[in-house]
């Protein structure tokens, strides 16, 4: 299913709950001066810092400057993960966009603030299924469910190429993991097709996805290209009965 959102400043809830069996996805856009304040309570959350600067407090602990891209395209984010109950506070230092990516688990775990060097970059693929994905939440991170990172296709590129999917729980083959893609794109004329399907064709979707529309995928392979011409950016965020990455 796409999702188109039109943001709005302060937090926009793009995903919320019952809409997927796991996972929420809001975003809060600021300009400078913003706040914005949140205990995740019964949830873990993974914040990227999608564009702008802001001012960070967590548990009380303050980070002066996180962020600074200019946009999704430029360089590797800042995120931070944060387990339940964490008090988090944003100040917004210039025009920002930081996405929330949670789920409802209990967990013990720390939060720990991921700079951009932390970020494991991979060049996966080759030829036109070649692209730039970037882990931000993975193995390396203690938490119960989220798996978040950031993947760009380069103009008329594929990705999750070779198809695969990850919905049945049959470890460790395959764990049933479902997933959320929130686009965007360099140029607002942009747009990217999405494949969505089973094997047995219950689901057969073809989508035409722009910039600031999300991808709601709880099953099925879902292949993805970029037009040509257009750098075509999304955060993916999974979860679901194992944290595992097998497809």
């Amino acid at each position: 299913m796409v999702k188109h959102v039109t943001l709005q400043y302060g937090y926009n809830s793009l995903v919320e709950q019952g809409e997927m069996q796991y996972i929420e996805l809001g975003v809060f856009k600021g300009k400078a001066g913003d706040t914005f304040a949140w205990n995740t309570e019964d949830c873990e959350a993974v914040l990227v810092f999608l564009s702008g600067r802001c001012r960070l407090r967590v548990n009380g602990e303050q980070y002066p400057v996180v962020g600074g891209r200019r946009s999704v395209f430029e360089g590797n984010a800042w995120s931070l993960y944060a387990p339940n109950g964490t008090q988090v506070e944003i100040e917004v230092l210039d025009e920002a966009e930081v996405a929330v990516s949670k789920t409802r688990v209990t967990t013990d775990a720390m939060p720990k603030l991921i700079p951009p060097e932390e970020v494991n970059v991979r060049d996966v693929g080759v030829w036109n299924w070649r692209r730039d994905v970037k882990d931000i939440v993975d193995k390396r991170t203690p938490a119960a469910r989220l798996l978040v990172g950031e993947t760009i296709n380069p103009p008329g590129n594929w990705s999750s190429w070779p198809p695969h999917k990850h919905d049945v729980h049959d470890p460790p083959g395959e764990v049933d993991l479902e997933e959320i893609y929130y686009y965007k794109v360099n140029r607002p004329e942009g747009y990217a097709i999405q494949r969505v399907y089973t094997r047995d064709r219950r689901i057969d979707q073809t989508l035409t996805v722009r910039d600031g529309e999300l991808v709601l995928i709880p099953e099925g392979y879902h292949p993805v290209v970029a037009a040509h011409g257009y750098d075509v950016y999304y955060l993916n965020a999974l979860a679901g009965s194992a944290r595992s990455m097998a497809a």
